[in-house]
């Protein structure tokens, strides 16, 4: 590719830089970067006609979608490709194999695709069918956007009024990112950026536990669903309310993480359990932008001791939390996130991975889509059964 095959579009937010960083160093291991996927599952296959035209409806109204990520400088930019590339693939099950199979395989080759970073499409759409269902599964880069934009760009997809549509891309003068920054003077920015350091300093005080070693770096992902039936989800709601309340659910995954990972391995070496998480900076229920990265990031970290006791884990968790709104730490990874954005990828990425000891800080990495509003049952002429969300977990099988 050469730079005159290419005019730029936009330049990355501080927010993609920071998801940039984590794909390379994914990259690094081996793997074949951030990818991650959004599943629909639909009772049968649905208008493929009507589909591709909204589909290419979108790529119109968001050229970011076909565009190039390219490096100019110390910045990247999403870059217009020569030719456009295809969005929208069909994959149909053979009578000869299992459905179940078969949408187990294409997915996982499809989360495994390894392509340069300037050859990836930043979002494909793929529809799995077989005879009696079909599985409507959106891949995306996370430099692209977040798990909410992909909910927005569905929403998007799935509204019939071209008028309605044009809601979604309505454009904001800057990034949310920038625009929570920009609510802060110089002096204020600087303050923000030590009292971050200071925090980072502190949850490196006590090494993370490494709760599984292995010397062979990996070779692909793999994924499988768990479904909670309808009783165990409210039992799952009911206890996070119970232990964290409304407004901190993410914590209650984490801990209830903790202590699973704990449990499996009790001798692994380490004092506390550190997770890095992130942050929406979008408000509840806004319809753009529907493509970037708007998050900011935030630790939970609790020593090993408290872990295994469950009330007090959770006690502790949230009281951190609230520490954290409360000296403003979550806005203080702003300015971190932007001093961050100047630096190659590869210092960036040691900087977020590594404490200043050089060990690993996080003992493990954790996504949660949060709550998204609920999709519209008819899709195309099929009905939603389910979805779901494929992310970067790493686990160890144990025998």
């Amino acid at each position: 590719m050469t730079e005159s095959n290419h005019t730029n579009l936009t330049p990355l937010n501080i927010a993609d830089t920071f998801t940039l960083a984590m794909d390379e160093e994914i990259r690094q291991d081996g793997l074949s970067g951030s990818l991650c996927g959004f599943v629909l599952e639909l009772n049968q296959t649905p208008d493929i006609e009507t589909l591709q035209h909204r589909i290419i409806a979108f790529s119109q109204d968001f050229p970011t979608a076909t565009a190039s990520l390219q490096q100019k400088g110390k910045r990247f930019y999403w870059c217009a490709r020569g030719k456009t590339p295809t969005l929208f693939f069909q994959h149909h099950c053979p009578k000869n194999q299992s459905v179940q199979a078969f949408k187990h395989g294409t997915i996982k080759q499809l989360i495994n695709q390894k392509q340069s970073r300037e050859s990836t499409t930043p979002i494909e759409f793929h529809l799995i069918t077989s005879d009696k269902q079909a599985s409507f599964f959106v891949r995306w880069i996370h430099p692209f956007c977040d798990a909410r934009g992909v909910d927005l760009i569905l929403k998007y997809i799935l509204t019939d009024e071209p008028q309605q549509r044009q809601i979604f891309c309505q454009e904001n003068t800057k990034p949310l990112v920038n625009i929570q920054l920009d609510k802060y003077r110089w002096w204020q920015k600087v303050k923000l950026l030590l009292k971050g350091k200071r925090y980072v300093a502190t949850i490196d005080k006590q090494q993370s536990i490494q709760t599984f070693k292995s010397e062979k770096a990996p070779e692909q992902l793999n994924y499988t669903a768990q479904r909670l039936s309808k009783e165990q989800t409210l039992q799952v709601n009911q206890l996070a309310r119970k232990h964290v309340g409304l407004t901190g659910t993410s914590l209650y995954y984490i801990g209830c993480l903790m202590r699973a990972l704990d449990q499996l391995n009790p001798s692994a070496e380490g004092e506390a359990y550190c997770a890095p998480y992130a942050f929406n900076l979008r408000k509840q229920r806004a319809l753009n932008p529907v493509v970037a990265n708007h998050v900011c990031a935030l630790f939970a970290q609790a020593p090993r001791t408290v872990v295994q006791d469950r009330t007090q884990l959770f006690n502790y968790l949230k009281e951190q939390n609230k520490t954290v709104i409360r000296q403003q730490l979550d806005y203080a990874f702003l300015p971190l996130m932007w001093a961050g954005s100047w630096l190659s990828l590869d210092d960036y990425g040691k900087i977020l991975r590594l404490s200043s000891k050089g060990n690993e800080r996080s003992s493990f990495w954790f996504s949660d889509v949060g709550k998204v509003d609920r999709l519209a049952p008819n899709f195309f002429g099929a009905s939603l059964r389910h979805r779901h969300l494929h992310c970067f977990v790493v686990y160890t099988k144990i025998n």
